[in-house]
């Protein structure tokens, strides 16, 4: 299936491994320009080596605010423009109620997985509107739709840019400019790994949990992510989508 967005240009945050670069991967292999980024040189210069002369890497620091919107303004330099924004960024340690001292700790989180994002729309929305064309894709969590015990600053933190990306993309829609966000689950990526040790990668571990009976790869996600971008998703705005395996058991 051809998706229509070769020749456009997309920065993808947070994308020297994992579902960041999952989804630079994926944009790739559809013909899509990418300008990927890490906080280390040469993790984020070797991840776009092994993509191809598509792949530009940059260094910036996206759990800030300021990094986050520098980064966009680096990627849009270097690919003279941004079509496309995959917001991404690390996660908040784990805590609980009891465990999490004081409130500062949720004011980096919340820097971290809400504000870094409201900066990257910032810096990009409005020249996407301008062009007719656009496309937001923010990397959350399922955490969002079902928040897990041990994870209460990142609960807390992506559940607010939830509300801030369904509201903007109810104001943009009618500019050609589409805002999604992805509920990722068990992927197999290192957080997993940092968070659960081998029973992340282990499919009678988390995947027995998984009705697909196995954990996620990064390059599910970001095949899904692709989809988002593409001309075939144009009527697709204001959704937070779980990729997931299955595992929630919502009905909505």
């Amino acid at each position: 299936m051809d998706l229509g967005i070769s020749g456009r240009r997309a920065a993808v945050a947070a994308a020297s491994k994992g579902l960041g670069f999952g989804a630079a991967a994926a944009l790739v292999a559809e013909g899509v320009q990418v300008a990927m980024c890490s906080r280390n040189r040469a993790e984020i210069e070797a991840a776009a080596a092994s993509l191809g002369d598509l792949a530009v890497p940059l260094v910036a620091d996206v759990g800030t605010p300021d990094g986050a919107a520098g980064f966009v303004d680096a990627a849009g330099a270097a690919l003279g423009g941004v079509d496309i924004l995959v917001a991404n960024a690390g996660g908040p340690p784990p805590g609980t109620f009891a465990t999490v001292e004081g409130t500062g700790p949720y004011a980096e989180a919340f820097a971290l997985n809400a504000l870094s994002t409201i900066a990257m729309c910032q810096h990009a929305i409005p020249a996407m509107r301008a062009q007719g064309w656009g496309r937001v894709v923010a990397i959350t969590s399922i955490a969002v739709r079902q928040p897990i015990a041990t994870l209460i600053l990142s609960n807390t933190a992506r559940a607010g840019l939830t509300g801030f990306l369904k509201t903007v993309a109810r104001e943009v829609a009618s500019d050609g400019v589409t805002v999604n966000s992805l509920q990722p689950g068990l992927h197999a990526t290192e957080r997993m790994v940092g968070l659960y040790g081998d029973a992340a990668t282990d499919p009678a571990g988390l995947g027995a949990g998984v009705p697909t009976g196995r954990i996620g790869a990064a390059a599910d996600f970001g095949a899904f992510v692709a989809f988002l971008c593409s001309d075939a998703a144009n009527y697709v705005t204001g959704c937070a989508i779980p990729v997931d395996g299955g595992a929630d058991a919502a009905l909505q």
